[in-house]
């Protein structure tokens, strides 16, 4: 699979969305959509940002420490890609941070505000398979931070009920 993904020419307006997918999962997204909350949210907008930023900021120290645990290698260090020319933002592939935070982040948001889990959950699917079609993640990497990130955010979600 990954060197299906690494070889595969993708059209342009792909390199487009998963490109701007994987940005969006740099961080910028979520502090926008936190403001957003602020501005909006409501009665809850101050418990539904702290499960959101108790539960990212457990996703950042967590996968930190499993990084440097397992020491994978990430795909595009094992093969070139052909077409995402994007730096890694740290040497070690297991799990996906990105992802890891995504969902760290939609999952209590979207118990706090049902309406919005559509768009929250897309967005923090955008950002895994983004991940792996620019060759920074192998598929495991994906899924287990999904799931890590599920419970992280389920975690912060019952810390702020």
């Amino acid at each position: 699979m990954m060197r299906r993904a690494n070889n595969w020419e993708a059209p342009h307006w792909v390199r487009l969305y998963v490109l701007s997918a994987t940005r969006g999962g740099d961080g910028w997204l979520w502090y926008a959509m936190g403001l957003v909350i602020l501005a909006f949210g409501g009665e809850t907008r101050f418990e539904a940002l702290g499960a959101a930023g108790l539960s990212s900021a457990l996703s950042v120290l967590l996968f930190s420490q499993l990084k440097r645990l397992t020491g994978r290698r990430r795909p595009c260090q094992i093969a070139p890609h052909c077409w995402a020319t994007l730096l890694p933002p740290d040497r070690f592939s297991f799990p996906s941070g990105h992802t890891m935070t995504a969902f760290a982040v939609a999952i209590p948001l979207s118990l706090f505000y049902p309406t919005l889990s559509i768009g929250l959950l897309f967005c923090a699917l955008s950002i895994a398979m983004s991940r792996i079609l620019l060759g920074m993640h192998f598929l495991s990497d994906v899924v287990a931070g999904a799931l890590i990130g599920t419970g992280l955010g389920y975690l912060g979600y019952f810390a702020f009920q």
